[in-house]
């Protein structure tokens, strides 16, 4: 790695330095800023007054991040691997919407996916192991995948089978005018939300909705438990640094290593 990519590496993909710190804190502000100016642009009164600013605003920020993404692939010793990545993602995500509203009026509203770019704050706090507790939980989930898939296949069974009940209970003369509606109203009911558009007036139709109401208790346990439970098998991971291997940009660090685990490369260079 050439010097120049070596210094770019080390501010833009470290923050246990100064310049690191000082670009991270820079890119936290700059996001923060980012995501305000395109709120105000929807307040009407705002975007009257100052409409043409924070356009400007806005592709001066899009031009920054554009030329901090191009420039963490270039530095970056495994390009493909970063661009694949989380960070990767968001920070492509997070600029596409201004060059897409070129062309979609509207589309800039998306540019809030940049609130995800703030997961950084964890690297500058040297708190990098929450970021590794989060993978955990991605993989318990995905570990939980099969089970939730079996779980949500029986809860809209259920909630199709609750809704039709409901229908030839109720009728449309209290407002289950249709099987769909009324599978709506269970979804409503089961999940415990309740927004009270369609409410059951039988005695019948209440007894069988006062059973539909206690069961959702369970809908909202089995989930958590099933998660729950795969987080409790997952290896306990000792205290990681936020170190940033130059040779292959891994980040899986102990906090006492001196090499790379996947490539060997001295992490203190």
């Amino acid at each position: 790695m050439s010097g120049l990519r070596r210094w770019l590496f080390q501010t833009i993909f470290e923050h246990d330095t100064v310049p690191g710190r000082i670009f991270d804190i820079g890119l936290l502000l700059a996001i923060v800023l980012s995501i305000g100016v395109v709120m105000a642009e929807t307040v009407a009164s705002i975007a009257a007054h100052h409409g043409p600013t924070l356009r400007v605003m806005e592709w001066v920020l899009t031009g920054l991040f554009t030329a901090e993404f191009l420039t963490r692939l270039y530095c970056h010793p495994r390009p493909a691997v970063y661009a694949r990545s989380f960070f990767g993602l968001v920070d492509l995500l997070s600029i596409l919407p201004t060059y897409v509203a070129a062309l979609v009026p509207g589309a800039q509203a998306l540019v809030v996916v940049r609130m995800l770019r703030l997961v950084r704050v964890f690297r500058i706090l040297k708190l990098a192991h929450f970021v590794h507790q989060a993978d955990d939980l991605a993989k318990a989930l995905k570990a939980s995948l099969p089970k939730i898939i079996v779980f949500v296949i029986t809860v809209v069974a259920l909630t199709t089978i609750s809704g039709s009940v409901m229908y030839l209970i109720e009728g449309p003369a209290h407002g289950f005018d249709n099987i769909p509606r009324s599978v709506y109203w269970a979804i409503v009911t089961l999940t415990t939300v309740g927004y009270g558009d369609i409410s059951p007036e039988t005695p019948v139709g209440q007894f069988v909705s006062s059973i539909i109401m206690i069961m959702g208790y369970g809908v909202i346990a089995v989930p958590t438990g099933i998660v729950s439970a795969e987080l409790a098998r997952a290896p306990q991971r000792s205290h990681l640094a936020g170190q940033c291997c130059t040779g292959c940009g891994n980040e899986t660090h102990a906090a006492d290593a001196r090499f790379c685990k996947l490539c060997g490369t001295d992490l203190r260079l």
